[in-house]
């Protein structure tokens, strides 16, 4: 917790208390009650008693051994009630004599003594609440930051293991292309920049706009088509409004590219089909490609891309606000993804 935070607390305290000798003071007034030990010994002997409790607690937090915080906590609460009936003495026989009739009947008795050790437990009782509330918010806060720290480590190790696997795939179909001195060379270049710029500038933050996105996944189909036949190979729908809409960088990816590496090629068009459905509160988002024979569509091994590290950041990203289904029905392998947003 911040400074000025805990001095706030402290502050309130004191004003509470502060509140609470004025009501006594008000509602005793009519009994001829005199409200200068009240507002002059009271409070210097509180404040002391308070602050001796509370930064002998506050021991506790830091030390290994509590031994040592032990030892000086009994030691403060024996010497805190002698301590504060001594203080009072002297002031009521030095400096407020004048309000006590009797000068030769200050005596410390039994009631002295009494009143001095249940305060002496009031404010002991309200020093350990005060260090207890403080020390719960500041594990909260340290709580709360390991936990990003730690969602933060994995959302970056996760979008390490998918960055290379594209780049792999992308300068294995350029090298292709220049090999045999292809056309499609150059506008394979400008698509591979257009994927780099987004890897390496957008996809680092959390939230990227979702026309980035989908540029980004239509260059990177471009870059697949390159390599088939049939040039309708692929449909891509996309509707709904993507004005100002955000969402996970390289999270539809993953998908897509599952759907080339592990579908077949030899079946009329469309071999893949994608449809994107942005709505007010959600993003619909399904992808289906023909089952390759003999082949494991849900998992490429040697990718590092897995519906286990899909799923973990989806997790991560939009925790009880996503739903994905993948299913095969006949020779189909579908993927419904849906976010809200």
């Amino acid at each position: 917790m911040k400074t000025k935070y805990k001095i706030l607390i402290h502050v309130a305290f004191w004003i509470y208390m502060f509140n609470q000798v004025i009501l006594a003071i008000a509602m005793m007034s009519a009994k001829e009650y005199d409200p200068f030990q009240e507002i002059t010994i009271y409070p210097i002997t509180s404040f002391i008693t308070f602050y001796s409790f509370y930064f002998t607690y506050a021991l506790f937090f830091v030390r290994k051994n509590k031994r040592y915080p032990i030892i000086l906590l009994i030691a403060v609460i024996v010497i805190l009630v002698p301590l504060r009936v001594g203080i009072e003495y002297l002031f009521w026989k030095y400096i407020g004599y004048q309000h006590i009739k009797v000068p030769d009947s200050l005596v410390i008795d039994s009631s002295w003594w009494y009143n001095s050790i249940r305060l002496v437990i009031i404010y002991g009782i309200y020093a350990l609440l005060i260090q207890l509330a403080i020390g719960w918010f500041d594990t909260q806060k340290l709580k709360t930051e390991l936990l990003l720290e730690k969602q933060s480590g994995e959302l970056a190790l996760l979008r390490s293991q998918v960055n290379p696997h594209f780049l792999f795939n992308t300068l294995n179909n350029i090298y292709s292309l220049v090999y045999k001195k292809s056309d499609d060379a150059p506008e394979a270049v400008m698509k591979m920049s257009s994927i780099m710029r987004y890897m390496l500038y957008d996809a680092t933050t959390d939230k990227v706009l979702l026309e980035k996105e989908i540029e980004y996944l239509k260059s990177f189909i471009e870059l697949e088509k390159l390599r088939i036949r049939h040039k309708d190979f692929v449909e891509l729908n996309i509707s709904g409004n993507v004005e100002g809409r955000t969402i996970a960088p390289m999270l539809l990816i993953p998908f897509v590219e599952n759907a080339f590496k592990h579908g077949s090629r030899n079946v009329t068009v469309p071999g893949i089909r994608i449809d994107l459905s942005i709505g007010l509160q959600q993003i619909r988002f399904e992808v289906s490609n023909h089952i390759r024979k003999n082949t494991n569509a849900i998992k490429d091994p040697a990718s590092g891309i897995g519906l286990t590290n899909i799923r973990r950041r989806l997790n991560l990203l939009y925790p009880g606000k996503h739903q994905l289904e993948i299913s095969t029905d006949n020779d189909l392998y579908n993927v419904l993804l849906i976010l809200w947003i």
